[in-house]
């Protein structure tokens, strides 16, 4: 047993091992206040504060939520624990968790009860859509929610209100994972598996800080690292991140030009000759549109768009060429970039092409940045139909409308779902009058807040805020709900491997505040939502029937859970779909027999234009690939719309620290966390600094065309010509009301064609300095913001960021 400042020493203490051999287990343990044998239950659960679905059990006493210990049977962690499992859970105990019911009144939101609060929603609902239709209603979700909950939700707005009005906020960071998906493969669904890391020769990360944003995952890269014959590792960051340190080459492209980096490196596979011809000639399609376009992206090409070195661009392309077991990684920086879709579909293609698929060591993973952002994907809570069913195709819809009892007309699938930016853009015009905000907090986390802030405090528009928390978007609700926590309910969720996990209910929530299941099946009830049968449109009453609901409505498709129950997810490890009853322990990886979901009468989408984002139309699709094989496709890199300039030089980039998640909703309320990062702060290179004047610590102004921040220097490892604000930070435990805080007051409201994903990773900047610092940022001195200077304070956690590992 070891004892670790785990703010300090984020991924732990080592455990080698060499390639394909089998992750060694350590359990990480964190108990606040009390000793292991004063515990009165361990429950199961997982990660709720990142992607990763670290397994893990929920330690209580008195009723409260104590602690937490990694869960050593699980594929995912085998036992390991970050930062933010350890303790981001402190925010159910806050203080200032919502309790009860609040509703606007005479301009101020004062205390209600839950018939009331209800009453005012269910009026609302009811006039709009007898006046005005369904497309006055629309719900936007989160990632963090459960399986269960986000079906109902589905189910409720497709087939209740009957409005297409649904997306979720993993349209701000996965969005691109699952549109990439379609484009390639014609369907969501990764196609690796985290142990591919076990496996593979060369891992490749694009725009993935996977130390940060998924830091067992990175554990489990780092003892590869540490034993027999490590993998080679690729890293395209603008940042100097703990991975790229790690890392044989490191490109650091300039933002804006990941797909002309893509291309560049896919000229020299195939140029190379790192081919498996009889792959691509058996199971792709388009291939030679691929070799036509990269040919025109030659090293010294690339090299000058992207402000990186030609040989470092030939030096990643050998090793890519000469893999033999390839894993590819894509998060953020290709996601929220300019041409997002087009940059991480030529990821796929260079699986693709080298004809690594479906074998150990041999994937794909277009991350996700959320815990559930799966499953809003999987049960149609966001931009998607129920089961990775197909809008633009009537004999899903017919399908899909079989399984809900209810006529096909019923269900909108006139156009494709509606993402949340232009859901704005309806409410800004008035034609969305009613919006439902679940777990997400979109008055920090959209781009151009000043714009968002005004649209959502609308007159005409009413607002549901559903939340643990008063957030920066509850102050601005008509009808504000208290909410239950991780913790406080049972559900499913899934990771970013398609690993299903089961979270059972350890505490109750505090006061009034209930499930989201249980809000959504109340506001079901009281609208009275009817099938063709005249039958209640929701059936289920509780998680386990809820959960049985959906394992009938994703049977047969590509996300099938037929083959789970609670009981098998209880019994110590996750579980991969697709899992039918034919096939209870799962499926590891996907296409293992180069056979595809891309069936012009099966696929979940027939894809669109890279460049336009204008769908395919059935005919076309099926024109193009009737043998349903993988698709390549190839795009031309073009100009960002927003390029510096003399009056804004720098290109502004936002991101993430490993102790923070989102808006900081709940990590800001965990003392261990909150205390290793407290506060905005803006990362500037060394030769940038010198050029503006500024040192460590300083306090800038940072603006761009649409507002302004002030946050304090870090001179940090950055590519020159690129600063980054961290977006985590808001208002509601700002000192000043002013608006200067938050990232997003600074980027623009513009998004890729194909994803709709907002593009976070472009404005052009300039900094000024205000004053002197009285000491370094407030950033954190591990991770991508680690100072040049050597004189800065490491982060430490102190005793309560301390925790045990057991070998």
């Amino acid at each position: 047993m070891r004892q670790r400042d785990r703010i300090a020493e984020p991924w732990g203490t080592r455990t080698p091992y060499g390639p394909g051999q089998s992750w060694p287990a350590r359990t990480d343990m964190y108990l606040d206040g009390v000793e292991p044998d004063a515990v009165q239950r361990w429950v199961p659960s997982a990660s709720v504060l990142h992607s990763n679905g670290d397994a893990l059990d929920i330690a209580v006493a008195d009723g409260r939520i104590v602690g937490v210990r990694g869960r050593t049977a699980d594929r995912v962690n085998r036992g390991r624990l970050d930062p933010k499992d350890l303790f981001g859970w402190q925010a159910n105990n806050a203080s200032d968790r919502l309790t009860e019911p609040m509703i606007r009144r005479g301009g101020k939101l004062v205390a209600s009860d839950w018939d009331t609060a209800m009453d005012r929603i269910v009026e609302h609902s009811k006039t709009l859509l007898c006046a005005e239709g369904p497309s006055t209603i629309g719900f936007y979700t989160s990632g963090q929610l459960f399986l269960e909950e986000y079906y109902t939700l589905g189910v409720i707005a497709r087939a209740g209100i009957g409005t297409n009005h649904l997306d979720g906020n993993t349209r701000l960071c996965t969005a691109t994972a699952a549109e990439a998906l379609k484009q390639s493969f014609g369907c969501d669904g990764q196609p690796g598996s985290y142990t591919d890391v076990d496996h593979a020769d060369v891992i490749a990360l694009f725009g993935h800080n996977v130390a940060e944003t998924q830091s067992v995952l990175w554990a489990r890269m780092l003892d590869r690292l540490a034993g027999p014959n490590p993998p080679e590792i690729i890293c395209v960051d603008p940042r100097r991140t703990e991975v790229a340190e790690r890392a044989t080459v490191h490109l650091a492209p300039l933002p804006g030009t990941n797909l002309a980096l893509m291309n560049a490196l896919l000229h020299e596979v195939i140029a190379r000759d790192g081919l498996d011809h009889d792959f691509i000639a058996d199971h792709t399609v388009g291939f030679d549109d691929l070799r036509a376009v990269v040919a025109e992206y030659p090293p010294e090409t690339v090299a000058p768009l992207c402000g990186i070195a030609a040989d470092d661009i030939r030096a990643a392309g050998r090793i890519l060429a000469g893999a033999r077991r390839l894993l590819s990684t894509v998060l953020q920086g290709f996601y929220q970039s300019h041409q997002a879709t087009a940059a991480a579909v030529q990821v796929n293609n260079l699986q693709l092409i080298r004809g690594m698929l479906g074998r150990p060591g041999c994937g794909v993973l277009q991350m996700n940045g959320q815990p559930t952002a799966q499953n809003t994907r999987e049960c149609g809570a966001d931009g998607d139909v129920a089961g990775f069913r197909n809008w633009a195709n009537r004999a899903h819809i017919e399908q899909l409308a079989r399984v809900w009892n209810v006529e096909p007309d019923r269900i909108d699938h006139h156009g494709p779902p509606t993402d949340i930016m232009q859901m704005i853009r309806c409410a800004e015009q008035g034609t969305l009058r009613m919006l439902w905000v679940s777990a997400t907090n979109p008055a920090v986390s959209l781009p151009e807040l000043a714009r968002v802030r005004s649209v959502l405090r609308r007159e005409g528009l009413f607002l549901v805020v559903q939340d643990m928390f008063r957030t920066e978007t509850a102050e601005l609700a008509d009808v504000v709900l208290p909410a239950a926590g991780w913790g406080e309910k049972t559900g499913c969720f899934t990771n970013a491997d398609r690993t299903v996990h089961l979270s059972a209910k350890a505490v109750e929530p505090p006061g009034e505040a209930r499930t989201d299941l249980d809000i959504f099946l109340d506001y079901a009830r009281r609208m009275d939502f009817r099938d063709r049968d005249d039958l209640p449109l929701v059936t289920w009453s509780d998680p386990r029937s809820a959960f049985d609901a959906w394992k009938q409505c994703s049977a047969g498709r590509p996300c099938d859970y037929t083959g789970l129950t609670y009981a098998a997810l209880a019994a110590g490890s996750g579980i991969q779909w697709p899992c039918s009853v034919d096939r209870p322990e799962g499926t590891e990886r996907l296409y293992a027999d180069g056979r595809f979901w891309s069936d012009p009468d099966y696929c979940e989408s027939y894809g669109k234009d890279l460049a336009t984002g204008t769908p395919t139309s059935a005919a076309d699709y099926r024109a193009y690939n009737p043998d349903a094989k993988a698709m390549i496709k190839a795009a031309h890199y073009a100009r960002a719309p927003e390029t510096p300039d003399d009056s804004f030089p720098l290109a502004l980039i936002t991101g993430r620290t490993l102790y923070h998640f989102h808006t900081r909703t709940k990590t800001g309320r965990s003392a261990p966390l909150n205390a290793a990062a407290p506060d905005v702060w803006l990362e500037v290179s060394a030769s940038d600094a010198r050029r503006c004047a500024i040192g460590e610590g300083d306090l800038v102004e940072v603006k761009t065309r649409r507002g302004s921040v002030r946050a304090r220097a870090r001179v940090s490892g950055i590519r020159p010509g690129v600063v980054l604000l961290p977006f985590h930070f808001g208002y509601w435990d700002a000192e000043s009301t002013a608006h200067d805080r938050a990232a997003n007051e600074l980027t623009m409201t513009e998004w890729d064609p194909s994803s709709k994903q907002p593009i976070f990773k472009l404005a052009a900047a300039r900094i000024d300095r205000i004053s002197s610092g009285d000491g370094p940022a407030p950033a954190p001195t591990i991770g991508a913001s680690a100072p040049i200077d050597a004189g800065v304070a490491a982060t430490r956690g102190g005793p309560r960021g301390t925790a045990v590992e057991w070998d």
